[in-house]
Order: C-alpha cells, then structure tokens, then sequence
C-alpha cells in the first residue's frame, strides 16, 4: 500500500518574514515615537539651538553660535546659585528619606493590614491638592504674625523668622515630596522576606543588625528610586522656592524664567541653563535605570 504524504503549508519567503520582524515594532512603537518627537525631541532641539546664541531676545537675529553661554554658568554667582539648587534638593531628599522610612516600615511591616491602605491614602492626601495651594498654606504657617509664631509667643518660646529664607525652602519641598518616597519605600518594604528577620532574630542578631544587615540591603532598590525621584523632582521645582524662598533663594528653575519671562530676557542664557538642568536630570534617571534595576536583581 502506497502512503501519501500531505503537502506542506506554503512557508512565506523569507525577506516577507523578516519585513514583518522590523515593521511591528515600529508599528507599535509609532504613537508614542510621534508623541515624544514632537513634543520632546523636537522642542529640546530647538533650545538646544537658541542656547548656541549669546544673548539671544525674540527680536534678534539668530547668529554667532558659540559656547557663549555655557562658558557663562561658569561665573561664581551662577554656580552660587546651582549649589542652591544643589543644596535645597539633597536637603529635601535626605529629609524625605530619615521621616519616609520609618512611616513606611511601620505601615508595610507593623500596621494591622486592614488599615494599609486607608493609612497610605491618609497619608498622600495633601497630594490631592494644589502645590500652589499647600505653598501659600505654609505661608501662612510660617509668616511672623502666622499660626508657628503665634504657637511660640504662646509657650514663651522665641519667634522664628524662617519664611523668605532657607528653612521655608526645604520644609515647603520635605512637605510636597514626602508622600512619594513613602509610597516607592512602602511598595519595596511590602516584597521584604520576613523570614530572614526571622532567622536574623533567631540566629541572635540585634535589632540594629537585622536592620542594616537584612532590611536596607533587600529594599535598597526602593530607597535609589524614591532618593533620585525625590532629587529630581526638588531640583525642577519653582513654585516653593518662588513663594517660600524670597529673594535671596534663587534656584535653576527661577532663573531659568527670570531669562524667559522676567526682566533679564536672555533667551540664549536661559536656553543654556534649560539644558544643563534637562543633562543633570537625565544622567539621574540614567542612574535610577542602571543601579536600581541592579539592586532589584540581587534582591
């Protein structure tokens, strides 16, 4: 008996199947590619181009490019106010992450679990309003005649004068970032091994050791991410800085409008600042992306 065999399925060619290779992904990647050329690439390349230009105004020609303005970031009261920026920022951070930690460790390890979540959503609550609304509400705390002064005159204890100053600055940043970092280090401590603390517990650890040993190294990758958003984000904030900080706080963002929509009106210079802070904030993501990443695996 004579056995047939049934015929193959026709096999597309092979240049057809590596066109359909190269041709879905950019499909799908087509929306989001248009959305960030054109409001993303585009734009940076065009204050890319104007930093090029000393002293550019809307009404002057585009012409002598140089590094003109970047040589003039350089000039000590720039770079005073880049330390500024530098400084407000890593306060904030630090603070956001000495008072974030133990919020978040209590409400992911110690709080009975039926409460979790109506405690996170008390706790990121003012983040259902305005920043510019909490801002004028620490104005009103802070000012000489508001609600902390008044507090202190009652209790016999010395007025502070913190608004238009430093201290304004990083408590107004501390306040609007908090929740951020709580909520990144909650969702880290949530994945922690309790077993470990366990054994830690069992083996005749301290609670110090347990804590440094066994705790921070398993949520490290929370801790980066929450610290560089935080850093991030406190380095490109301009409403606390303009309402809390006064004349004497000048950071990157407000100089940056001072260029733009204030008195100075140089394009150019204002450009070339834009863009130094767009680098500083793309090398922290690109660290965010390569050592957070990093420490999720090991843990």
């Amino acid at each position: 008996m004579s056995t047939t065999t049934p015929p193959k399925a026709a096999t597309p060619p092979m240049w057809r199947h590596r066109l359909q290779q190269i041709l879905q992904p950019l499909i799908l990647l087509l929306p989001a590619g248009l959305w960030l050329l054109l409001l993303l690439v585009i734009p940076t390349g065009l204050i890319l181009e104007i930093s090029l230009v000393p002293g550019l105004r809307p009404e002057d020609p585009i012409e002598n490019y140089g590094l003109g303005n970047y040589l003039r970031i350089l000039e000590p009261v720039y770079l005073q106010v880049m330390a500024r920026s530098l400084y407000y920022a890593a306060g904030a951070t630090i603070a956001c992450l000495l008072m974030g930690f133990p919020v978040a460790y209590w409400i992911a390890l110690m709080a009975p679990k039926r409460w979790r979540t109506l405690l996170l959503i008390a706790f990121v609550l003012p983040l259902w309003t305005s920043s510019l609304l909490r801002a004028y509400a620490w104005i009103t705390i802070l000012r000489p005649s508001g609600v902390l002064n008044t507090a202190l005159a009652a209790l016999g204890l010395p007025e502070q004068a913190w608004l238009n100053g430093s201290p304004a600055v990083l408590i107004g940043l501390t306040y609007n970032y908090l929740p951020y970092m709580v909520l990144i280090l909650y969702a880290s401590l949530e994945k922690l091994d309790k077993r470990l603390l366990e054994a830690s517990a069992d083996l005749g650890a301290t609670p110090h050791q347990t804590f440094f040993r066994i705790t921070v190294p398993q949520t490290l990758s929370g801790i980066v991410a929450g610290t560089l958003l935080v850093f991030i984000t406190s380095m490109g904030d301009f409403v606390v800085p303009e309402l809390l900080g006064g004349a004497s706080s000048m950071t990157i963002p407000r100089l940056i409008y001072n260029q733009f929509l204030g008195a100075a009106r140089n394009w150019g210079f204002g450009s070339a600042l834009s863009i130094v802070l767009i680098l500083a904030v793309s090398l922290a993501i690109a660290l965010l992306i390569r050592y957070g990443d990093r420490q999720a695996d090991y843990t």
